[in-house]
């Protein structure tokens, strides 16, 4: 199996605790994002990153909230952190 399926598996066998750990991490790691987006400046490159990484922590705790397809919540908690991460990143590292 794969690595996807196999913590997808993991992830629908325990929804209830693993979407509660899900809005709080990717929740801190958005918050985290947005720090170093923010410590740029405020041009509109940046609240466009920004913009961004509030909408993908938006996503996810709305599909979670909503009850959603456990496919879809656990694929927006994945592109959620690898958008924090990639904008934690490109801002302490790139730009």
């Amino acid at each position: 199996m794969t690595l996807y399926q196999t913590t997808f598996e993991n992830f629908n066998k325990n929804y209830i605790g693993s979407a509660t750990m899900a809005v709080i991490g990717q929740s801190c790691l958005g918050a985290a994002a947005a720090m170093y987006i923010l410590s740029h400046g405020t041009s509109i490159g940046q609240m466009i990153q920004l913009a961004i990484i509030v909408l993908a922590c938006i996503f996810v705790n709305t599909s979670i909230l909503a009850q959603m397809k456990h496919k879809l919540v656990f694929n927006l908690i994945i592109t959620s952190a690898f958008l924090s991460v990639l904008f934690i990143f490109l801002n302490s590292f790139v730009l």
